[in-house]
């Protein structure tokens, strides 16, 4: 690789600050603390045990350390040389207070405490007769390092695990017996006092799905007996005595009052019903609904809440009420309490405190984006919301939007694209089926019914009109499970002022030719999304999203549709499309550290037309490059293949480059840098195909040597995360070209960061909200 070192400046400062020292800032007499070192010393334990051992203690000792990055203590030496502000504010203070970071001291460090705290933690694991010692040592000239010495002797393991028997005096020993089955207190497991503390969670939430709402994990208490043998322990689960008397009772469910205006501006802890005007009472059902105004339908809440009058309580059917309630869209706020009832014992009367959102409002959107195409440009949304059309939740939206985008120089240059357009849609928080389904999750299912027109303009070429219907069904299985079903599924695009520039390149290519056809598509489409990555501690989080969509299929075969044969059946004097077409996409993060992180992109897609079409149609069809896509690479500038358009005139329009079938692979490792401040290196791979090449595209056909055609860029980005918004600067560069020869396709050799030309042709800078993937 060519890289030519012009950055001399650059490197001399940062071997001045790496050799500049800290700690000749220090006063007479000060050390600055450089960290803690645990030793495990044990022979019983393997390697690995002890390595981890002594990683987790270092992390209980305190104070911690100056940060460091990449080695250096820069937020120490910025408050070094920052020196001492004369007044609490401006520049030197803000530097200094704000940026910089004060020295942390040796004499900060109080070493028994962090060994009595690193015994506890020895004991809390089984090591009960762990020994801890304390000591010092220099580490560099006014550099102190803390050492503990870890003793750990044998770990005490679990001999047995005594429940009360099922034949217990008191119904509520009897069902802490029952929850035995699912112990996580296993014989011959160490013994582990944040396992015990689980294991009280456990059986509290145990206890709740049987009507024990006053329990809690404070009421249990695990006896542990260390003189039963060998380095071994007995515990025993009992109930703690002084366990309040309605802690040991099950409670059913009796009144349910529900109060869906409620402000947060009473100051009332509760309401009294009793002293409620009868005329502002409504009961439907088990509920008794206290609305005046009669601003919702009372339906909505037999649809919502699943606890009914006589119900045994239980925690998942309060859980699931609430996050249905939530998820109507409808309320600020969801509040709910029980209180024993005082007309029917061990019983509870449930209160729903219901603070609405206001009923109608609008909104206003105004947004930027560039992308790797020197394309910039601007939308503007404005947006009306109904959120109780019919007094049922139901969500009646009405947009109208309007865009533009605009290259300042590059090939389309003075091809801009306006677009305006309008949508309306309807969501009812429920299933609108000839036939009840049920849906038992803590998300509430809708149905959707939309209409959109678009109108767009590429200027000097041509204009497009869109009209788009759906009718859909949308609900989550679980937080990490989500469906997508499109029953009715209708677009129509017809074209409006053709330029004659344009059409002459239509009439010379076929594929610029699919842009400005009339396409009329309907079909049902399904979606299925799986996701874990809202779990930000897990070590391994993934995404999955598969598609499926099925175009004309039932018209086609009844028509006995076949293009290859001239039997076409056309719509409105169209030929309606008819194709299978299937994507997937899977992501896999793995946490390295804290604040590190490899994360992984695979897309594999595939369009099959068959019957009324011979090929997808052009809003249909797989793309590649770009902003999220390969970012080395212009916006839909790769394939189709190793196809590449050698022919076209510089100064005129640029197409874009489309396929029947799309393999990307995408790498990228993210590293927290300051702050806010993250970066990242990356690699991407892809291409799409087309099922038959012609003319126009040579090179484009799928074939088993698609492999070979991949495109591939690499290259840095540096991210402004501000967890609500992440502004994302990538640089990146080709390091192998499918249109090349076979052979060549490798430039990796020819990278020159040193050559204005090379820059030109081939550095690529995306600019972009959120993350690629």
């Amino acid at each position: 690789m060519k890289i030519k070192p012009k950055y001399y400046l650059l490197t001399v400062l940062l071997l001045i600050i790496y050799g500049c020292s800290n700690t000749r800032y220090l006063n007479d007499g000060e050390m600055l603390y450089t960290g803690a070192e645990v030793k495990v010393e044990d022979t019983v334990m393997t390697r690995r045990e002890r390595k981890d051992m002594e990683a987790n203690m270092e992390e209980l000792a305190r104070p911690k350390t100056n940060r460091k990055i990449l080695g250096l203590r820069v937020k120490l030496y910025i408050y070094n040389i920052a020196g001492e502000p004369k007044k609490d504010s401006g520049f030197r203070y803000w530097l200094r207070n704000k940026v910089g970071e004060p020295p942390v001291l040796f004499s900060q460090v109080d070493l028994d405490y962090n060994a009595d705290v690193l015994q506890n933690h020895a004991e809390n694991n089984g090591y009960f007769k762990a020994r801890v010692s304390a000591d010092s040592t220099s580490s560099g000239k006014k550099k102190v390092e803390a050492v503990y010495t870890v003793t750990p002797k044998q770990q005490y393991k679990i001999r047995n695990v005594i429940f009360p028997s099922d034949s217990s005096l008191t119904r509520l020993d009897s069902a802490v017996a029952k929850t035995k089955r699912r112990t996580r207190l296993r014989k011959g497991r160490p013994y582990d006092l944040d396992v015990v503390k689980d294991e009280r969670d456990r059986i509290d939430e145990r206890l709740k799905q049987k009507g024990y709402y006053y329990f809690n994990p404070d009421y249990i208490l695990v006896k542990v007996d260390s003189t039963v043998g060998d380095h071994q322990v007995d515990m025993r689960v009992i109930v703690k005595d002084e366990a309040p008397e309605k802690a040991k009772r099950q409670y059913t469910i009796n009144n349910i009052y529900i109060f869906p205006n409620y402000s947060l501006n009473d100051t009332r802890d509760t309401i009294n019903v009793k002293n409620i005007v009868k005329d502002s009472v409504q009961q439907y059902k088990d509920f008794t609904i206290i609305d005046p105004q009669n601003t919702f339908k009372p339906i909505i809440y037999d649809r919502t809440l699943y606890f009914h009058k006589g119900d045994l309580y239980n925690r998942t059917d309060h859980n699931l009420s609430l996050s249905r309630l939530i998820s109507l869209g409808t309320f600020r706020f969801v509040k709910n309490e029980f209180r024993v009832s005082d007309s029917l014992e061990n019983s509870l009367d449930a209160y729903y405190y219901l603070t609405p959102m206001p009923k109608k409002s609008i909104r206003t959107e105004l947004s930027a984006k560039t992308n790797s195409a020197n394309y910039t440009g601007s939308d503007l949304t404005v947006n009306w919301s109904n959120r109780n059309t019919f007094r049922a939740a139901e969500l009646l939206s009405l947009s109208v939007y309007g865009g533009f985008e605009v290259q300042m120089a590059g090939q389309n240059k003075g091809y801009n694209v306006y677009r305006v357009g309008s949508e309306v849609s309807l969501v009812w928080p429920r299933f609108i089926t000839p036939f009840r389904v049920e849906a038992p999750s803590a998300f509430v299912p809708k149905t959707r019914a939309l209409v959109n027109y678009e109108f767009q303009k590429r200027i000097h070429l041509y204009a497009l009109n869109s009209f788009k219907a759906q009718f859909s069904y949308l609900w989550k299985e679980s937080t990490t499970k989500e469906h997508l079903l499109n029953v009715f599924d209708v677009n129509y695009v017809s074209p409006n002022s053709v330029s004659d520039e344009y059409q002459q390149m239509a009439n010379n290519n076929p594929s610029i030719q699919r842009v400005i056809d009339k396409q009329f598509i309907f079909g049902p489409s399904y979606s299925y999304t799986f996701t874990n990555t809202m779990r930000k501690y897990k070590r391994h989080t993934v995404y999955y999203k598969g598609s499926l969509e099925l175009a004309g299929t039932i018209f086609g075969l009844a028509g006995g549709a076949n293009v290859k044969k001239g039997d076409t059946i056309t719509f409105l004097n169209v030929p309606f499309s008819q194709y299978a077409k299937t994507e997937h996409e899977f992501r896999y993060f793995m946490r390295l550290g804290r604040d590190s992180k490899i994360a992984t992109r695979a897309i594999v897609g595939i369009g099959v037309p068959y019957g009324n079409s011979s090929e997808l149609p052009y809003v249909k069809q797989f793309f590649s490059g770009g902003t999220n896509s390969l970012r080395a690479f212009r916006a839909r500038s790769v394939g189709p293949g190793s196809y590449y358009p050698e022919d076209i005139d510089p100064n005129s329009f640029v197409p874009d480059e489309s396929g029947d079938i799309k393999l990307e692979l995408n790498a990228e490792y993210r590293a927290k840098l300051y702050s806010v401040i993250h970066g990242a290196v990356f690699v991407d791979a892809g291409n799409v195909w087309l099922w038959n090449s012609n003319e126009e595209n040579p090179g484009g056909k799928f074939t088993s040597d698609f492999m070979s055609q991949l495109a591939v860029g690499t290259g840095l980005g540096l991210r402004l995360d501000l967890d609500f918004l992440v502004l994302r600067l990538d640089g990146a560069f080709p390091i192998r070209k499918p249109w090349l020869p076979a052979g060549n396709r490798w430039v990796i050799d020819d990278v020159d960061f040193g050559s204005k030309t090379w820059r030109k042709d081939n550095l690529v800078f995306n600019l972009a909200i959120g993350y690629p993937f």
